[in-house]
């Protein structure tokens, strides 16, 4: 019935469909395995897709040349670039989504990849022998054989989920547990855990009373994630978001849950997101907050359903709806349904290679929340690069790998791997410590060129970055060398509060100027606009980041020079710590377990001092 694959791909989550797209994408017979067809790419929590950081690698993804970039500029509702005020390295974009419509066109997209294949049906174990993985059994019985296999089961192992004091297996509401994988891979020798995520009540818009809430509105520009031309949405489209908030009553009603919270009656086992509590969590942890921020935000174009950001709960039901009814806006609400949580199995990420391919078994790709993080953008991501490594796995060739200078997709795949994580991990800005580099305006100038080579990005992705360099280059040129007299910019100087000029100037020193930017420049001075009429918005807003930002960016990229020079000492695989008497005892554990490819690795290995680094680097050198 099913002839043998390249890749098989399980599950058809955010990092699912990502590893299918582009494992298919560059010339491998793909099969897509799912419990249900209906839910292929649901977006399981709020409809949303990007924010801070988290931006940054949907642009990424779109840059490599995956789809949710596309999807998300298709599928929006409202746009807005967070973070304005602050500087170009912080700026990132995000979409309110339709949620309905997101999964419509990521299916279609897959749809419309000729090397992928569907099928319906649990995955209940893999085809493993002499460490290789070969294939997978489904519930139904079937073996499928494939060259490389890639787990994307996000919270369907074993997934229990929890409201008030009931409880019932399941991955997602209505949708039942994946269960036998985890058991298998724990008989192979792999180290798993619980965590634990949640999801707030979703309720009826038409109950809401906004005149009591805050209005936020989208940009006045929608930029959008995807380099490609993708037909969007124009700004006057959009939909707004509200804002309300909880008070002191609100708190009170909620406590009177806390006896029969699954969380502080220690039914749930599992960790949460830090950075995502549940409000019965934020209302105990910051007790001295009388209030917290809610985001009332719509599901879609047509539908009345609000997905209420911030209220993620798992408290009884009928203490949710009366702590609701409390909040300015939803006297009147009516539920949906109640707000859960979940619990399900997760793979310690430090039993990965930088591949995403599993240490113990080779052929064997994991992306996702299988790995500890959390977010559809670190989930997608995850399932771009395990798909590329799919597809070159299967190929006989050797793996694409993002360092952590290159790409914040870099930075939480290095992370994962060096550090692990204890809690569902999440993507922020401060993690990147080169992120002045690593730019939402410039994934397409870091990362397409080494896509393109491995097959991926397409041709068309290519000549635009191409034709965006060149463009940026004759801007940087063009305003050099453009001078400009006292009365052709005076004026200007003075409406933006800038010291006015006695002589002439290059265009490119006013620029460098605080509180100028290059289209108010062009939008005014008509000698700027002549010069400069030929050039998009987007091939200027880069030049004047490089410009304004030369400095820091020269500064980084010395940083990463030094950097690169520990990535370059490589450590043999054989390399016994146990002789390294002179390493701390957690120092040698981590180097056993993690078996670091680099010093520049092993350096960022949680628990390892400079001091042992130094160690090994003798030890290397003799």
């Amino acid at each position: 019935m099913f002839p043998s694959y390249d890749v098989i791909v399980v599950g058809a989550g955010h990092a699912g469909c990502e590893a299918a797209a582009a494992a298919a994408n560059m010339g491998s017979k793909v099969l897509l395995v799912t419990m249900n067809m209906q839910t292929i790419a649901q977006m399981s929590c709020n409809p949303a897709m990007g924010g801070i950081a988290k931006g940054q690698i949907v642009r990424e993804i779109d840059a490599l040349g995956g789809y949710s970039g596309i999807v998300s500029d298709q599928s929006m509702i409202q746009f807005r670039m967070l973070n304005r005020s602050k500087g170009p390295a912080m700026w990132s974009p995000r979409s309110q989504n339709d949620r309905m419509l997101f999964a419509a066109k990521w299916r279609e997209a897959l749809e419309q990849t000729s090397n992928v294949d569907f099928y319906q049906d649990m995955v209940k174990g893999l085809l493993v022998k002499d460490g290789q993985c070969y294939g997978v059994v489904t519930g139904l019985g079937h073996e499928i054989k494939a060259k490389a296999v890639v787990l994307t089961n996000g919270t369907f192992l074993n997934g229990v989920m929890h409201i008030g004091d009931k409880q019932f297996g399941g991955g997602r509401v209505a949708e039942r547990a994946a269960t036998g994988i985890t058991e298998q891979l724990v008989s192979l020798g792999f180290e798993s855990d619980r965590l634990k995520t949640g999801t707030p009540p979703r309720i009826d818009g038409r109950s809401l009373d906004y005149s009591k809430m805050e209005e936020q509105k989208g940009d006045d520009d929608v930029t959008g994630f995807s380099y490609l031309d993708v037909e969007k949405i124009k700004p006057a489209q959009q939909r707004s978001c509200w804002i309300t908030y909880t008070s002191s009553d609100v708190h009170e009603t909620l406590k009177t849950g806390f006896d029969r919270s699954p969380m502080f009656q220690g039914r749930i086992q599992g960790v949460g997101p830090r950075y995502c509590p549940s409000i019965e969590d934020k209302i105990n942890r910051f007790a001295e907050r009388e209030r917290h921020q809610l985001f009332v935000e719509p599901e879609g174009w047509s539908t009345v359903e609000i997905y209420v950001n911030g209220f993620s709960t798992s408290l009884p039901e009928d203490v949710q709806y009366k702590a609701l009814q409390k909040v300015p806006g939803f006297e009147n609400c009516r539920m949906f349904r109640p707000g859960y949580a979940i619990e399900y199995d997760y793979f310690p990420p430090t039993q990965l290679q930088f591949s995403l391919e599993t240490k113990q078994v080779q052929g064997l790709f994991f992306a996702g929340q299988i790995n500890g993080t959390t977010g559809y953008e670190e989930a997608a991501c995850q399932g771009l690069i395990a798909g590329m490594n799919a597809h070159l796995k299967a190929s006989g060739q050797p793996p694409f790998i993002l360092k952590r200078s290159e790409a914040y997709i870099g930075v939480l795949i290095d992370d994962l791997i060096n550090k692990g994580t204890e809690e569902p991990y999440r993507m922020f800005t401060s993690r990147a410590e080169f992120r002045t580099l690593l730019r939402q305006d410039n994934a397409d100038l870091r990362l397409t060129e080494n896509s393109y080579r491995l097959g991926l990005a397409s041709q068309e992705r290519m000549e635009k970055v191409r034709q965006k360099e060149q463009g940026v280059e004759k801007v940087k040129t063009i305003l050099k060398e453009l001078p400009l007299d006292p009365e052709d910019i005076n004026h200007f100087l003075q409406e933006m509060n800038s010291a006015v000029l006695t002589q002439r100037q290059r265009a490119w020193q006013i620029l460098l100027r605080p509180g100028i930017d290059i289209l108010s420049m062009k939008n005014t001075v008509s000698k700027v606009a002549n010069a400069l009429s030929d050039f998009s918005a987007e091939i200027l807003e880069q030049a004047e980041i490089q410009i304004k930002y030369e400095v820091y960016i020269e500064k980084e990229n010395e940083l990463v020079k030094k950097m690169s020079q520990l990535e370059d000492l490589v450590i043999p695989d054989t390399f016994d710590y146990t002789k390294l008497v002179s390493l701390s005892a957690e120092a040698r554990q981590k180097f056993n377990k993690i078996r670091p490819r680099t010093l520049g690795q092993a350096s960022r290995i949680s628990g390892v001092n400079p001091s042992d680094v130094q160690i090994l680097m003798v030890y290397m050198g003799r």
